[in-house]
């Protein structure tokens, strides 16, 4: 039975998430949603990890090992937790997901937080022209079918640091040539976060209470986003206001910089005919270049608005966080 009010659940019943399974623990964003788990002190945090894992997993994280070939051994490990966070690579194989949700279902895990961390899942736009984006849509439902399970989607934009230092196909710079290509004017903003407020976003997310205690209540809880996205986010930014960072961090001007232009309508196109022939490159440069359209796809809290203070995320500083992106880069 569904309860909608913690007032009418049976004595004994918790209205709060206590036990949660982390796939991915050592990852790019796991590993900062596991570090902010653990500093909070809220959960017993459970690593599943696969059998064959040589990956190093912290200090007071229980580890549960798994072979995605033996469902049995998934559903097991799963047992009593209250929330299950997917985080994997983009290289994961694609029915690994659909194992760990089928297990969860079985498991009977009450959340689900999907292998999510990125762009507007309601964007109709985004979820035409970017397969990763579409792709993640067929796991969301399988939880909905599967019926014994909820999602939260985490909508963060793209990581800012990770994808600032990666070079010129994700936001236009070439920090080694000292040179940044500008989609079209360079002025579409967009909103991108850091790893850091990810991670925080998801431990103050699993900090909720579950249900709100009566009809009165409209304090936040997990039962308000249920099967639905929560969008955080560190910075609304254009292309131009993270070259201002960039100058400000090293001490350089615009004269030392060259600025090159292109459409982003042709730069998605061209990183499109890259992908069907097998080139990375080439989807990162689609999937960047898409976000960066003039038509405020990537500009979700303008449209969505944002739950940053909802999860008391703090004020970041641009340039701190630029700051470590130039010395990734270098």
């Amino acid at each position: 039975m569904a309860y909608k009010f913690a007032s009418e659940q049976p004595e004994g019943l918790k209205n709060y998430i206590e036990n949660v399974a982390i796939v991915g623990v050592g990852g790019q964003v796991g590993k900062f949603i596991t570090e902010e788990l653990l500093k909070a002190g809220k959960h017993k945090i459970t690593a599943i990890t696969r059998v064959d894992s040589t990956s190093p997993v912290p200090a007071g994280v229980e580890i549960k090992r798994i072979d995605y070939a033996d469902q049995a051994s998934i559903v097991e490990a799963l047992q009593g937790q209250d929330a299950l966070v997917i985080t994997m690579g983009a290289r994961a194989p694609p029915e690994q997901q659909a194992k760990l949700i089928e297990a969860a279902a079985v498991a009977n895990v009450p959340w689900v937080l999907p292998n999510e961390w990125g762009s507007d899942i309601l964007n109709t736009g985004l979820s035409k022209d970017i397969p990763l984006v579409a792709v993640k849509a067929q796991y969301r439902e399988q939880i909905e079918q599967l019926g014994k399970s909820s999602w939260i989607a985490i909508t963060c934009g793209f990581w800012y640091e990770y994808s600032l230092s990666f070079g010129p196909h994700t936001y236009g710079f070439d920090f080694k040539n000292s040179t940044v290509t500008f989609f079209d004017d360079g002025n579409t903003r967009i909103n991108t976060s850091t790893l850091q407020q990810c991670g925080l976003a998801a431990a103050r997310l699993l900090a909720l209470k579950v249900l709100p205690d009566n009809a009165n209540d409209r304090s936040p809880c997990l039962a308000h986003y249920r099967n639905g996205s929560v969008y955080i986010s560190s910075f609304r930014v254009s292309q131009k206001d993270i070259l201002d960072s960039v100058l400000r961090v090293t001490g350089k001007t615009l004269n030392d910089w060259k600025i090159e232009r292109e459409p982003s309508t042709s730069r998605y196109k061209a990183g499109v005919e890259g992908f069907q022939k097998g080139d990375l490159a080439g989807f990162i440069k689609l999937l960047y270049s898409r976000v960066f359209y003039q038509d405020g796809s990537g500009d979700y809290e303008s449209s969505r608005g944002l739950q940053n203070d909802i999860l008391g995320l703090p004020k970041e500083d641009l340039d701190e966080h630029t700051r470590i992106a130039v010395q990734t880069a270098q």
